[in-house]
């Protein structure tokens, strides 16, 4: 990233003039264009040029032992600090003036700024030039650096810039910053040196948020156990603000028990106590009977909003196709449906934020049970079934030109295949030829426009899910022709070799997958019977499946997408009390 940022305000004059005419002219048209803008717009080269040779200069600027020749009407032009200097805060014939708690070279900057229109921000001026700015009200240099301090957001910088935006009210700049830091806590959290040091209230606004973006609730009862330890003797007393604060009742329940209520800090404070009993309390009436969450208190038992919703969409319903979309919220362990409006016989896009479909250009050929893939901003899609073969036929579509364009067909036909992308190559494997299921695969290169084999699956899969996942590929589920399958297998592009994971805890074909905060999501499915609603997740550290809440609609042949930081993320999320397997046995 650049650490310079020049913001350029010029405006070039329709006239031609001599120069003595243009001087006149500007001079004369300059107040009038005062009254109408803040700030100057106009291309100021005369006026540098004048400045440079000391030419009606009215003011000099004595600044940490240097002098600079100035004029009022240009400073006037650009910082409402210089204009009340000059008018209102000294006589109409002073033209020394004393200006300090600025160093020579910050105010060098401002003057080429006033005078040019151009300002340079550097990583190694910008505090020193924002501070400045902002004192002499010079709006266009502020613009600068704040367009550069959210450039150069980092989980190191982004507290420190925070605590700027205390001083100085720049909301824009603020929300974003409060933004980043939401989303990145974790990071923020083991890089920021200045987070220790935030205020009671500053800790307050970042834990009780509901974008707070945390895998799990113990984090945040760490930190705040971690920030009262960084100076005891001062902040023990706001622990009984803070702890509210954090959504207690989602904590697991072994960790609950272990470290939070048995911790000495809180078993020492009263109130504290009184909060934990509530908490307990809380957790037995969510087990015990069905209560809604808005009965709850309001910090708690509330889940925060995810970050990433996964949207499973249309596919088979029973003996129908379904329209309808549900969004899984992972941190409430919920779904959340809605019915679509259209059915996707051709090519649609959806617009997440208004809830509306766009049809955008057909495929070349007609395909179902096609595979599709995202790679550098371009959508694949492979093989697939026009109602005759089964082709292998690629074509990918450009979103920004709105057009499919014909690419390298693949070694192989093959519909119900599964594909996905790793370390710039698309990777497709399994699916049915017209006369089996098929066990091969071979991965796809945009730079050479070619596709390669590679190593076979050990077991023949149609209908089956691949995804990168945990730095290889698995490939899960799927029929083999007689049966549909629980077994999941890896692939190392590295070795060009497979080896078997845990199975899953159900069999599937035609399943949606997909990965949300580092564990891998398998959704609804056949069953061998019937369309299935069920849900399970792999989570690569332990190597463990475990079952998650089933969705609202039985389906197959559903397509999954996770969707990240939507503006009306709240809309996709579901408030929901604990999921009855989390509850401790108190």
């Amino acid at each position: 990233m650049s650490q310079n940022c020049v913001l350029d305000v010029r405006f070039r004059t329709p006239h031609s003039h001599s120069a003595s005419a243009l001087r006149q002219t500007c001079f004369s048209l300059l107040p009038k264009l005062l009254k109408k803008t803040p700030t100057m717009s106009a291309s100021m080269s005369v006026f540098e040029e004048m400045r440079r040779e000391q030419q009606f200069c009215d003011a000099l600027l004595n600044v940490a032992g240097r002098q600079f020749p100035v004029h009022k009407v240009i400073l006037c032009s650009c910082s409402t600090y210089f204009k009340a200097l000059f008018t209102h805060w000294s006589s109409p014939d002073c033209s020394d003036f004393e200006i300090t708690h600025v160093s020579a070279d910050i105010m060098k900057i401002i003057l080429d700024f006033a005078y040019t229109g151009v300002v340079d921000v550097t990583q190694e001026n910008l505090r020193e030039l924002f501070i400045a700015a902002d004192r002499f009200d010079v709006g266009g240099i502020s613009q600068a650096c704040c367009q550069v301090m959210e450039q150069q957001l980092s989980s190191s910088n982004c507290i420190a810039t925070w605590q700027i935006t205390n001083s100085f009210y720049y909301p824009q700049l603020r929300k974003k910053v409060f933004s980043y830091i939401l989303k990145h806590f974790e990071e923020v959290v083991a890089n920021s040196r200045e987070f220790f040091s935030l205020s009671m209230e500053d800790l307050c606004s970042i834990i009780e948020d509901d974008q707070l973006n945390v895998k799990d609730e113990r984090i945040v009862f760490e930190v705040v156990i971690r920030w009262i330890g960084h100076v005891p003797q001062e902040r023990y007393q706001h622990l009984v603000i803070l702890l509210p604060k954090i959504r207690l009742a989602l904590i697991h329940p072994v960790y609950f028990i272990q470290c939070v209520q048995s911790n000495m800090l809180l078993q020492n404070n009263r109130a504290c106590k009184a909060l934990i009993r509530r908490t307990i309390q809380l957790m037995l009436d969510a087990k015990t009977i069905s209560t809604n969450i808005y009965l709850f208190p309001t910090y708690l038992a509330r889940p925060r909003l995810p970050r990433a919703v996964l949207m499973a969409i249309g596919g088979w319903s029973g003996n129908n196709p379904t329209s309808s979309i549900e969004a899984y919220d992972n941190h409430a362990n919920r779904w959340v449906g809605y019915n679509g409006t259209e059915r996707l016989n051709t090519t649609h896009k959806y617009d997440l934020v208004n809830r509306r479909w766009q049809e955008v250009a057909p495929m070349h050929v007609w395909r179902c049970y096609v595979s599709v893939a995202l790679l550098d901003g371009f959508i694949y899609a492979m093989g697939g079934y026009n109602g005759i073969i089964r082709l292998n036929t690629v074509e990918k579509y450009s979103p920004e030109v709105n057009q499919w364009k014909l690419i390298a067909s693949m070694n192989e036909q093959r519909s119900d295949a599964s594909s996905t992308t790793f370390n710039g190559k698309i990777y497709i494997c399994g699916g049915f030829n017209g006369e089996e299921c098929l066990s091969t695969a071979e991965c796809y290169d945009p730079l050479t426009n070619q596709w390669t084999q590679i190593a076979h699956m050990s077991r023949r899969r149609s209908g089956l899910n691949i995804i990168a996942y945990a730095n290889e590929i698995y490939a899960v589920g799927g029929f083999t022709g007689m049966a549909r399958l629980n077994t999941v297998e890896a692939y190392n592009p590295n070795t060009n070799m497979w080896r078997p994971m845990p199975s899953m805890l159900n069999s599937r074909s035609n399943f949606g997958m997909e990965v949300v905060e580092d564990r891998l999501y398998v959704v609804g499915g056949f069953n061998g019977f019937s369309t299935i609603p069920c849900v399970e997740s792999y989570d690569a550290q332990t190597g463990m499946w475990s079952e998650v809440r089933d969705m609202q609609v039985s389906r197959s042949a559903l397509s999954c997408s996770v969707v990240y930081d939507l503006p009306n993320m709240a809309e996709y999320a579901a408030h929901s009390p604990l999921p009855e397997e989390d509850l401790p046995e108190i």
